[in-house]
């Protein structure tokens, strides 16, 4: 970090974020969940989806009417283990965590429940809703389709979301498994975090319609609005190192987003019509599996724990002293945070002052 840096604690940005959504319409209890789902992420060092996209994913949006901040979230089919949702385009965050807690309950009645979603916006971060399951002692799963970013295989079109595939099980650690990731290389919202620090971006993450590389951070996040780059999935450009694999997964989670729930789905996805803003009418699946109907949670624990120990311990490469599990990053990130706070660049810091200057939001300290 730079010494531009300044650090907020969790639950200042938590209230100030909390704030911010109820200035512009939201409702406090809904403006609650919705600063719940951004510090979740910014506690854990996915700082691409927490305070960082307050102004431009969620409260630009609600100003331009895309958005509802008012949510409307209604039953369409209800069938013991499952069920389908509208969202009627209001903050996905809501949605999210009414519809995870819908599979949830489900789940203690039936062993498992799933609830797909249509109508939706950008929930945030996706692992949010699969930790809510491991409170429960279930395994959870979510997975979002978005606005085309990535392109197929031999493809240099953006065509598919970033779509991640997210997953959570409890263990007997002090961390769950906790696997929440794109099913690109990297996702837009790490590509805006490169560009706001001025970095060049990996080579391979991005392919140009000249089918080559492209590294400007900046210059790339006008690329993927205009279409002239796309993100690559998981494994990489072409076939070689198993780019299909990602781009294989990518249209699974596309499919599970839309179809169930008569969605929306790849280009219809994009946010524009006629040359104007609308909507993106995204979609969401989220599944609980509830162990008690399997196994005791205590046995199934244990032996989630000894697979991830074991894989810690096994031999490392060269140059290299420590094997990570996954989700184990984030709460060790977690706990250093819980002593620093968060990081906020300069950029984020100007942000978050023009949003309170805008709003005319009082009453926070910041130290910037």
């Amino acid at each position: 970090m730079t010494n531009n840096t300044a650090y907020v604690d969790f639950n200042t940005l938590e209230r100030f974020m909390k704030e911010v959504f109820i200035t512009v319409g939201v409702p406090e209890s809904d403006a609650q969940i919705c600063a719940e789902v951004l510090i979740a992420a910014d506690m854990r060092g996915i700082d691409s989806h927490g305070i960082n996209r307050l102004k431009p994913i969620y409260i630009d949006r609600i100003k331009q009417g895309v958005q509802n901040p008012v949510t409307n979230f209604e039953i369409i089919k209800d069938f013991a283990a499952t069920a389908v949702v509208d969202g009627h385009d209001g903050m996905g965050q809501v949605i999210g965590k009414k519809a995870m807690q819908m599979a949830i309950d489900k789940a203690k009645m039936y062993g498992i429940g799933m609830v797909a979603v249509r109508n939706s916006t950008h929930y945030g971060i996706a692992g949010y809703y699969p930790l809510m399951c491991v409170e429960q002692n279930m395994i959870g799963m979510t997975g979002t389709n978005a606005r085309p970013s990535i392109a197929p295989t031999f493809g240099i079109e953006n065509m598919l979301g970033t779509n991640p595939l997210t997953i959570a099980m409890p263990s007997d650690e002090e961390f769950p498994f906790f696997l929440d990731c794109a099913t690109s290389i990297s996702q837009r919202g790490k590509i805006e975090v490169y560009a706001r620090k001025g970095k060049k971006l990996p080579d391979g993450w991005v392919i140009g319609n000249d089918g080559e590389s492209k590294t400007d951070s900046k210059e790339v996040l006008k690329m993927l609005v205009d279409g002239t780059a796309a993100l690559v999935p998981l494994g990489g450009i072409g076939e070689e190192l198993g780019g299909y694999k990602g781009y294989g997964y990518a249209t699974v989670v596309e499919i599970l987003s839309a179809a169930l729930q008569s969605g929306s789905f790849l280009s219809m996805l994009n946010g524009i019509e006629n040359g104007k803003k609308i909507p993106f009418h995204l979609g969401h699946f989220f599944i609980a599996i509830n162990i008690n109907a399997f196994t005791e949670p205590e046995t199934f624990k244990k032996i989630t724990g000894d697979i991830l120990r074991e894989l810690r311990a096994s031999k490392k490469m060269p140059g290299k002293d420590r094997i990570y599990t996954a989700g184990e990053k984030e709460w060790l990130v977690y706990n250093e945070r819980k002593k620093t706070g968060v990081p906020i660049d300069l950029d984020l810091q100007k942000e978050i002052v023009q949003l309170q200057t805008d709003l005319g939001i009082k009453g926070f300290n910041f130290p910037f």
